[in-house]
């Protein structure tokens, strides 16, 4: 099948990311056309998510969002997010698409990149998990004992920084051609300030470099954007979130 058309840096490592999730979550699947690519996740709410190749301030064809609702009913997927991507580089920016039927508007990303260099040091706190695990350690200390084990999925890896025999810091990565994309960092909210986000995305970085990696990118929220500014990252765009109602 045509493959989405991409407009900002990342999209496509961004896709390819769902794509091997979709491995590892019962009845999940990517879906893409040229108008717009789908993530649908039955038992992963949060990745339910539709990114459009139409730019603001174009809203999507109706026909578009008519296929989009289709294909998450069918998979019994209730809310779903519809992102438009923007060339805007300012949370603050005003929205081109000042509304859109059926939709309420949500949370905007800035997407943000960097070029990979040699230098970062990595820690030795930072240990690999499985992606559940992972994704627990950004809200709550979990045993070292409970990571499990990591996924065989090519390309993707998930990372826990461990304090006192608990992983309290996360990411996960998934690397596409020379780009290594991260997503869904987090720290434990009892062990945030300490630099330990900083010190767990330094070694993310710099394994990646080590392994042929040349850039790397990611989409922020404003709490963290000084932290990834830190990290050598520049906005190069955002996405409009928008979800279904």
């Amino acid at each position: 099948m045509s493959s989405v058309s991409t407009g900002l840096p990342g999209q496509e490592t961004l896709l390819a990311s769902w794509a091997a999730l979709a491995l590892a979550s019962s009845g999940a699947r990517l879906i893409r056309s040229p108008e717009a690519a789908a993530a649908v996740f039955p038992a992963w709410a949060p990745l339910n998510n539709a990114i459009v190749s139409t730019a603001s301030p174009h809203a999507p064809e109706p026909a578009v969002i008519s296929t989009l609702r289709d294909v998450y009913v069918e998979a019994g997927v209730g809310t779903w997010a519809l992102w438009i991507p923007s060339r805007a580089t300012d949370l603050n920016a005003s929205d081109d698409l000042r509304a859109l039927d059926g939709f309420t508007r949500d949370t905007t990303t800035l997407v943000m990149r960097t070029d990979l260099r040699p230098g970062p040091a990595r820690h030795d706190g930072v240990m690999r998990a499985s992606i559940a695990a992972a994704t627990r350690a950004g809200d709550e200390p979990v045993p070292v004992a409970d990571l499990g084990e990591p996924e065989a999925i090519p390309g993707l890896a998930a990372w826990v920084l461990v304090r006192e025999g608990f992983a309290i810091a996360s990411a996960w990565t998934f690397r596409h051609g020379d780009d290594c994309g991260i997503y869904a960092v987090g720290t434990v909210p009892a062990w945030r300030r300490r630099g330990l986000a900083t010190a767990l995305l330094r070694h993310v970085l710099a394994t990646a470099e080590r392994n042929g990696a040349r850039t790397a990118t990611l989409q922020s929220t404003q709490m963290a954007q000084s932290l990834y500014e830190s990290l050598g990252f520049v906005t190069v765009g955002r996405y409009e979130e928008w979800v279904s109602r």
